[in-house]
């Protein structure tokens, strides 16, 4: 049953009965379990896929925050924050926004809402594996909207368009990717959502990677695009600042209020602290500021990887990506992915994500946004093993 509001007083005899309801099992996210086991056990962590974190002196001047009230904020987000928001997708307003904890909760928030047991669910491939195995634990059925490794990580728009039937009810993309970096160009963002309004399906654009563009061209957000949209994102990625667990949802003002319901039983709100401080983030000319620093991090990492990959004698490609502080790179070694990993981590205490953990075998994702001495000396020690698997497949 989707969930739909409910205002109003009930008596016994007005209750609605339900059917004992299925327990949902939810299967396990493999990648989030492995990072949040080992992140902060290893010296060199190349695992995460945004830029090294502010703090909080780089925000706000010490003593600032002293009168903010520690009770429950506005549960939805305050009225400035969702303005902010708001304001970064042109035509939206504050009642567009719900603001929720992460863009892990937005992402949640809109597949509980959305999805439905038999439903088909295209989700662009390969993707951070969240909506994906949402979707299948709620009982849906899932169908890739794959990328083409060759043209740099483009969508198969014909794939898609066979993809798409009747039974589509929601197609979700991540824009910019994660792994690839790859971004959708504004051609192919139309023919998602028209063969989207063709079924009458929804999309979930998932965009909280936009601001952490290699170039200088900001990633047009989907939003505008088709009545039936929900866009996530949040302050974790582009915005440096995962600590304060702020992401949000916008979307049409009805939709916006099932999932704040919801969230009744999720977080309840954001918390007060992180709240004000998004609103000191998004402010126009800081977020500027924050965004460039993002950018300027990232054109200066990425040639180290760059160079780091050229000197492996072969054994890594890369189509470059043009946002987001990761890199998916397809090596030709015979060993396994995960197999790798764990030896990297047990042998060198260097902890990148295989690609097992993107279904997609033989590639591993390299994280380049954090400090360039932590990402020099773990890739230092990604070279000592892979010479010696070199030697050991000679």
């Amino acid at each position: 049953m989707r969930l739909q509001p409910f205002f109003g007083t009930l008596t016994a005899a007005a209750a609605p009965q339900y059917d004992q309801p299925a327990v949902v099992k939810f299967e396990p996210f493999e990648m989030e379990r492995m990072q949040s086991t080992w992140e902060h056990r290893v010296a060199y962590n190349l695992s995460e896929s945004g830029v090294h974190p502010l703090t909080l002196s780089d925000l706000v001047e010490p003593g600032t925050l002293g009168d903010t009230l520690l009770g429950y904020p506005q549960t939805n987000g305050s009225d400035e924050l969702r303005e902010r928001v708001s304001e970064l997708h042109p035509g939206a307003g504050p009642r567009n926004v719900v603001v929720t904890h992460g863009t892990a909760e937005a992402n949640f928030l809109s597949i509980l809402n959305l999805v439905e047991p038999g439903d088909a669910v295209v989700v662009m491939s390969p993707n951070y594996m969240q909506i994906r195995g949402l979707a299948r634990s709620l009982g849906a059925r899932v169908v890739p909207l794959p990328l083409i490794e060759e043209e740099r990580w483009a969508p198969d728009l014909d794939a898609l368009a066979r993809a798409v039937t009747d039974k589509t009810r929601l197609i979700a993309i991540c824009n910019p990717n994660n792994p690839t970096g790859s971004v959708l160009s504004e051609g192919e963002s139309r023919e998602i959502c028209r063969l989207a309004d063709r079924v009458g399906a929804w999309v979930l654009s998932d965009e909280v990677y936009r601001g952490a563009e290699l170039g200088e061209n900001l990633t047009p957000t989907l939003w505008g695009s088709t009545d039936r949209l929900l866009v996530t994102g949040g302050l974790s990625k582009a915005y440096g600042l995962p600590g304060l667990r702020i992401g949000w949802v916008v979307g049409p003002p009805e939709k916006v209020q099932e999932l704040w319901s919801a969230k009744d039983y999720t977080t309840i709100s954001p918390g007060a602290l992180s709240q004000r401080l998004a609103c000191v983030a998004l402010e126009p000319a800081r977020r500027r500021r924050i965004l460039e620093r993002t950018r300027s991090i990232l054109r200066e990492r990425l040639p180290l990887l760059e160079r780091w990959t050229k000197d492996q004698d072969g054994i890594f490609s890369m189509a470059t990506p043009r946002a987001g502080a990761i890199a998916l790179l397809r090596y030709t070694l015979k060993i396994n992915s995960t197999e790798m990993i764990t030896r990297l981590r047990e042998e060198k205490s260097v902890l990148i994500v295989p690609g097992d953990h993107f279904n997609i075998d033989h590639t591993v994702r390299i994280g380049f946004g954090g400090q360039a001495d932590i990402l020099s000396r773990g890739l230092e020690l990604f070279s000592e093993l892979l010479a010696g698997l070199r030697g050991s497949e000679a």
